[in-house]
């Protein structure tokens, strides 16, 4: 029985196939399936009578080969219908819709992906990629009419495959996609695009080493096979990753409203503990600015600035302005307004008073509170000194009492009567007995010189409390923070946090990125300016608590 044009889905990523109603067809024997297998894959295109014998038959057909074909013809019409399968002059034509042909729905997913946005990209791919049910052409693998049409085939396939890897890497997937890069290098080893894609997904990942070593494996297979050295184009990553060029990290789309709405119910929950640092980023360009580093030398990083001071001064005068940049009070940025200003929406969503964290050396953070008109009361742990590795609390007159018994303060502390500025930090004083003999400024010589003492074990049992049930918002850090990589191992460990959080940072690498993402953070790519202004109108659009 025939059915008609409309109801008939055909199918060559894999076995050969026709469906009506989703049901398949009984397509006849070997012969009338490899016919219609050759017209499948010249759909909408006439095939003479004489490629079709010489497809099913070879260089030697029997004589009634032509009676044969013209069976075969007979026997397809009645199950696809005259419509369909039409005779065209040197041969036969096989009309199939471009939405009822695999391979044509294949192409037209990816002209509808190379237009969208990334994440619908990568959706579109794998809807594409998933109409292949095995190898193309089924049972006819082995048929010289089908190899080229399976090369082919199969060349669509991988190109898919690597657009939607390239579209997961923009997405931010690339820890996923590692272990199926490593699968694919080792099956097409010759194909440099893996290659790339895998060296890419490993740097993004935080595991710049593998990277490098995916590319050193590239170079010795493609000279031990084919005696050429990588492209330059793998050659250049190779280059790019080695120097860590921020133009190897992927574009990062704007936070949605989803992420802003949740922090702000979050904030007003009561739940949201803040950690503002200073940003080392601008304590380096400072340090530069002060000593003449030269701008051009690429990166300018704190432990190169040190480097090039030390060698060019000597140790000293580069810790002597450590120490006063460290040490100097700032005036209050729109960050520390910002948290300065929430009190009264907090009183006024019946919620108590932030706990506040700051590894700043300097008071703005008060002082915008002082600005404000609010009270506050501060547990600040003391790095230097006799009573080192002890908390003092400052409260609201000014009276400060150190805290050397548990859960003993100047005056009751309770988030429910003002807000709390907890200020972990170390070092800021310069050792005088230490001989500074080395020309580099290491990392170790820098958390040495920020955090000499256990943090952990000496927060107040109260605030520590709060610690464990809250989310965090970090903000101010880089992976170039030590002082913040410090504390937080101290306090946490390796471990994730508690509850989920967020770090803003205007630039991310990604190292960061994977570092964060060990303690469950997620990173969110806005300057602290922009993401405090559009975070505090989300917070101005929460509606208050209903008095009861």
């Amino acid at each position: 029985m025939s059915v008609s044009t409309s109801d008939l889905e055909f199918r060559i990523l894999g076995p050969v196939e026709v469906r009506a109603d989703g049901q398949p067809l009984q397509l006849g024997g070997p012969k009338q399936r490899a016919l219609l297998a050759l017209l499948l894959v010249e759909a909408d295109r006439a095939v003479s009578t004489d490629r079709l014998v010489d497809a099913l038959w070879g260089e030697h057909p029997p004589r009634t080969a032509q009676t044969s074909l013209q069976n075969f013809v007979s026997q397809l019409r009645k199950l696809l219908g005259p419509d369909v399968l039409v005779t065209k002059p040197p041969g036969y034509l096989l009309r199939a819709r471009p939405d009822r042909l695999d391979v044509d729905r294949v192409r037209e997913l990816v002209d509808a992906a190379r237009a969208a946005a990334p994440e619908d990209r990568a959706a579109k791919l794998r809807e594409a990629l998933a109409l292949w049910r095995g190898p193309p052409l089924g049972e006819f693998a082995f048929e010289p009419f089908a190899q080229p049409e399976i090369a082919r085939l199969e060349e669509l396939r991988l190109a898919v495959l690597e657009d939607r890897l390239d579209a997961d890497l923009e997405t931010g997937r690339q820890a996923e996609v590692v272990g199926e890069l490593e699968a694919l290098v080792e099956e097409h080893p010759l194909r440099e695009r893996f290659r790339e894609q895998l060296m890419l997904a490993l740097y993004r990942s935080g595991r710049q080493a593998e990277a490098l070593e995916a590319f050193q494996q590239a170079r010795h297979v493609l000279v031990d096979e084919l005696g050429i050295d990588p492209s330059p184009r793998l050659q250049e990553l190779h280059r790019a990753i080695l120097r860590q060029e921020t133009r190897l990290e992927p574009a990062r789309a704007a936070p949605a409203q989803d992420h802003f709405e949740d922090v702000a119910a979050t904030i007003l929950s009561g739940r949201v503990v803040p950690v503002l640092g200073a940003d080392v980023a601008d304590l380096t360009l400072r340090l530069a600015q002060r000593f003449g580093y030269p701008r051009d030398d690429g990166a300018v990083t704190l432990p190169r600035v040190a480097q090039y001071v030390a060698i060019m001064k000597g140790s000293g005068p580069l810790y002597d302005e450590l120490h006063e940049l460290l040490a100097v009070d700032l005036p209050p940025t729109a960050v520390h307004r910002f948290f300065a200003s929430l009190p009264p929406l907090l009183r006024e969503h019946g919620r108590p008073h932030q706990l506040l964290v700051t590894t700043s050396y300097d008071n703005a953070l008060e002082l915008a509170f002082h600005d404000a008109g609010e009270e506050f009361e501060v547990v600040s742990y003391l790095a230097a000194g006799r009573n080192r590795g002890r908390f003092c609390h400052i409260a609201p007159g000014g009276v400060g009492a150190l805290i050397d018994q548990p859960n003993t303060y100047a005056t009751e502390l309770s988030l429910e009567r003002r807000t709390v500025i907890l200020k972990l930090h170390g070092q800021v004083e310069r050792t005088p007995t230490r001989e500074w003999e080395s020309f580099v400024v290491t990392e170790d010589d820098y958390i040495d010189y920020l955090a000499q003492t256990d943090i952990a074990g000496a927060v107040p049992v109260a605030l520590a409390a709060t610690l464990r049930r809250s989310h965090f918002l970090f903000l101010g850090y880089t992976m170039a923070d030590w002082n913040l990589r410090v504390i937080l191992h101290r306090l946490w460990g390796n471990e994730p946090l508690s509850y989920r959080s967020w770090a803003v940072q205007p630039e991310p690498k990604p190292l960061e990125c994977e570092f964060w993402r060990r303690r469950d953070v997620d990173v969110v790519e806005l300057s602290f300016a922009e993401y405090i202004e559009t975070l505090g109108r989300y917070l101005a659009a929460q509606p208050a608590r209903a008095p009861r």
